[in-house]
């Protein structure tokens, strides 16, 4: 399913201004919704408490008991009212509210904790509150709700209530996601049951309101984009095939201003990618490679290029993997995913930028025509590789991609890939690994991952790791040992990069779950945005 994300504004509503609080929370209680979500501060708690060295300026809490009939007071009484950031008290309408005056159904008060004390509480502390309040929302029988996003914020900086909202936008799609729901095909006799929770209103005041109903579009666009992301990370390798891949990016075109060219089997041979060939000849499924464009910035303007890989199944070639697990690989492809939800998303967004998305895409197989751990291909760029490997494939179709990429000009590229077993054990599930020599681009996109909490850290790209990947026979091997996996791999990937900004990320360790919650997470197409939407 998708929840509708739209705006409303209340001119007057500012609820850190005591002249303003009880108008601003009769016009916000007049509003008829299933629920309205306010946030107070930890001063505002003290001060509703009768704690004497409480020097919150809002009486918030005392103008909403009194609207509300007392409802705070009997709620704190219960212990239900908490002064614990993140806390939240869910009050239902009684006989208490004024049913002439008050229209909103059930009342969501959120704990942001010390925000009268600190100018800045932080995205991730704002990421506790934010989710609690979501999941209180969903689950039940609540089908729409007001969020009056000021009375959230850290600080009174419009730009810093909009990167809030955005990225309650983002949760809130993340947690309305279900498979089951949109692809019901997949799940005849269990479908998953959505969500009732289907309409967020995300409310303003004139501070706020401009930033706000900008953060919401682009919200609601980054959720598309995520979604899509999953999806095809999810549906199985038999549906999600190359030619899968390309014909689902030919479909947006048809939905947006994307221009989209699919490239097959002959054109690739023509190109000379004989390192990305390498990897699809095993398979009985043609490769394809994928070219996306947005072209939202001035004519002649360098664009920001993603490449991504597209192993939509991964058996490990020759090199057969352990068949524990193995059904995972079909979320091989979700570096490949994340570019196509990403151009959708930038797609939606109308974003004033030049955009291109790079995807070679195909199955790595074993079969009497798969290459095998010896072999000897020429790369797109002319350099020679010896295959010791054939499950380091990743590296070899987009290394390809990143030669064929040089034709744009690039003011940067990123490639993003599942590439390494070896970034998982190093960063676990939560970080996705960055690697670059330019440290401009690392900036922005640790901060861009910082912004989405779709967070990155930055790995060593050393000289003295290429002396692993030296080859007796080729100009380069396509592993490099055990030792330092993720480096040596994207080493690698440096070698055909020499001509622009280049930056790798490998989210082996955050594209997807394993055991209950099992699925793909739509990283890193936050990560994606938030770096597009930032670049001047």
């Amino acid at each position: 399913m998708t929840i509708q994300f739209s705006t409303k504004n209340f001119p007057q509503a500012d609820l850190q201004s005591a002249k303003h609080i009880k108008s601003g929370l009769k016009s916000l209680l007049a509003q008829s919704t299933d629920c309205l979500v306010l946030g107070y501060s930890k001063l505002d708690f003290e001060s509703f408490a009768g704690n004497k060295n409480a020097k919150a300026k809002s009486g918030v809490l005392h103008e909403l008991d009194a609207l509300l009939g007392g409802s705070l007071t009997h709620a704190k009484l219960l212990g239900e009212l908490e002064g614990v950031q993140g806390s939240t008290c869910l009050l239902k309408s009684g006989p208490t509210w004024s049913a002439t005056a008050i229209k909103a159904k059930r009342v969501l008060l959120l704990n942001v904790g010390d925000q009268h004390d600190s100018s800045d509480m932080g995205l991730s502390a704002f990421a506790k509150v934010a989710r609690g309040g979501l999941k209180t929302l969903s689950g039940g029988v609540i089908e729409n709700a007001i969020w009056f996003a000021p009375s959230l914020s850290s600080t009174k900086s419009a730009q810093s209530i909009a990167n809030e909202v955005r990225l309650t936008i983002q949760y809130a799609g993340d947690q309305a996601y279900r498979f089951g729901v949109r692809q019901p095909s997949m799940k005849f006799k269990a479908k998953d049951k959505a969500d009732a929770f289907k309409h967020l209103i995300i409310a303003s005041n004139d501070a706020s309101a401009k930033e706000i109903k900008l953060a919401v579009e682009e919200g609601a666009a980054l959720v598309e984009g995520m979604n899509l992301a999953k999806d095809l990370g999810n549906l199985p390798p038999n549906v999600c095939t190359p030619t899968y891949l390309g014909k689902t990016a030919q479909g947006l075109s048809k939905k947006t201003q994307l221009k989209v060219e699919v490239l097959g089997l002959k054109q690739i041979e023509a190109l000379g990618m004989g390192s990305f060939l390498s990897v699809a000849k095993g398979s009985e499924t043609p490769p394809q490679f994928i070219v996306m464009r947005h072209q939202g910035g001035k004519a002649g303007e360098a664009p920001i290029v993603l490449v991504g890989k597209g192993i939509t199944f991964d058996t490990g070639g020759i090199s057969l993997k352990p068949g524990e697990a193995m059904d995972e690989m079909k979320y091989d492809m979700c570096g490949a995913a994340s570019v196509i939800g990403t151009m959708y998303a930038t797609a939606l967004m109308k974003l004033k930028k030049n955009v291109i998305g790079v995807i070679p895409t195909c199955e790595n197989m074993p079969s009497g025509k798969a290459t095998r751990p010896g072999d000897i291909v020429k790369s797109m760029s002319g350099q020679t590789i010896e295959i010791l490997n054939t499950d380091a494939e990743g590296r070899l179709i987009l290394c390809d991609a990143l030669t064929y990429v040089e034709r744009f000009k690039p003011k940067a590229v990123i490639d993003i890939a599942t590439l390494t077993g070896a970034c998982v054990i190093a960063l676990g599930h939560v970080h996705s690994g960055l690697f670059s020599d330019d440290d401009n681009l690392v900036t922005a996109l640790t901060k861009a991952g910082h912004d989405s909490l779709d967070t990155v850290w930055r790995l060593p790209l050393d000289a003295a790791y290429h002396e692993q990947l030296k080859s007796n026979f080729a100009d380069v091997a396509n592993i490099g040992g055990r030792p330092a996996g993720s480096v040596t791999a994207a080493c690698f990937l440096s070698r055909f990069t020499e001509k622009y900004k280049w930056a790798h990320l490998d989210i082996a360790g955050t594209a997807w779950k394993s055991g209950a919650a099992k699925g793909a997470t739509g990283r890193p197409v936050p990560l994606l945005v938030n770096f597009l939407l930032e670049q001047k």
